[in-house]
């Protein structure tokens, strides 16, 4: 009878305990907020060395066709999509602000106004969110300096 309720105690104990949250396959790793050299002048070159890098962490590829990729604006035009694109297990995409050729391990945002191409990310505080195709929220990543250029996530 003690082995019955001993085992009966030890089930109640096992099933009542707290899912452990399960780290997301894709996440944000690095935010380079703060283009180098000076002054940020609107320039492609320096607008794309300001980028924000994702990690598929899993031993599965990830479709990331349809996932976004905000800052805390939450505007329309701070908002990146990715069209037709799959990360492959333990690779690194890098999406940088400007203009370039989109490749397997880089893409762009493209984002422009007033005839040159803008920032995304604050130099002083901002956050990244990631969310899949159905808008719910993978990852985000949050930084508050102005000592660093950029923030390991």
């Amino acid at each position: 009878m003690k082995r019955v309720l001993a085992v009966a105690l030890l089930s109640t104990a096992v099933l009542s305990q707290p899912a452990q949250a399960k780290a997301p396959a894709v996440q944000i790793t690095k935010i380079f907020y703060d283009s180098p050299g000076s002054p940020d002048n609107g320039a492609n070159s320096s607008v794309n060395g300001e980028y924000i890098q994702l990690k598929n962490v899993s031993k599965k590829a990830v479709s990331l066709t349809g996932w976004t990729v905000q800052d805390e604006t939450k505007r329309s035009d701070h908002v990146y999509t990715f069209t037709a694109f799959t990360l492959k297990p333990g690779k690194t995409v890098t999406l940088r602000s400007g203009k370039g050729k989109n490749t397997a391990t880089t893409r762009y945002w493209q984002r422009s106004g007033q005839g040159t191409f803008t920032y995304i990310w604050n130099q002083t505080s901002d956050t990244g969110y990631l969310r899949n195709a159905a808008g719910k929220l993978v990852d985000s990543c949050s930084y508050n300096s102005s000592r660093d250029d950029y923030v390991i996530c």
